[in-house]
């Protein structure tokens, strides 16, 4: 069993910074081998892709609308994982929520442990 647990979000204004974390419990001998990913919801729409980035940190994909502001990162011998988030528009309000998946891929059915999700809210 895998747990993920989010941290980090908040109230940010527009142009400001924001570090999100998620950290794995369970069998996190398993965490090292997977691809880390986050996604976001807001209310009414459908969760999107954010970020994503494979077990050893040398792939990395992103979604075009957060590409230049976002980083992933990976700590392996914490078993957590990083998202940076910089120069933060109202349009990146939403629930944040990092999963576990397979392979660096942007549509859900790769991943198969999700966190409970963390708030950000971007606005001035």
């Amino acid at each position: 069993q895998v747990q993920l647990v989010e941290s980090g979000g908040g109230l940010v204004q527009p142009g400001g910074s924001l570090r999100l974390s998620c950290r794995a419990s369970g069998r996190t001998d398993i965490i090292s081998t997977r691809v880390w990913g986050w996604f976001r919801q807001t209310p009414g729409k459908e969760r999107e892709f954010v970020a994503a980035i494979n077990p050893t940190g040398a792939m990395r994909s992103y979604a075009d609308s957060v590409k230049g502001r976002f980083t992933i990162s990976r700590e392996n011998s914490e078993n957590t994982a990083y998202l940076q988030m910089a120069s933060l528009k109202s349009e990146d309000t939403g629930v944040y929520t990092c999963a576990a998946g397979r392979v660096v891929a942007r549509t859900q059915e790769w991943y198969d442990w999700w966190g409970q999700g963390t708030q950000v809210t971007v606005s001035s």
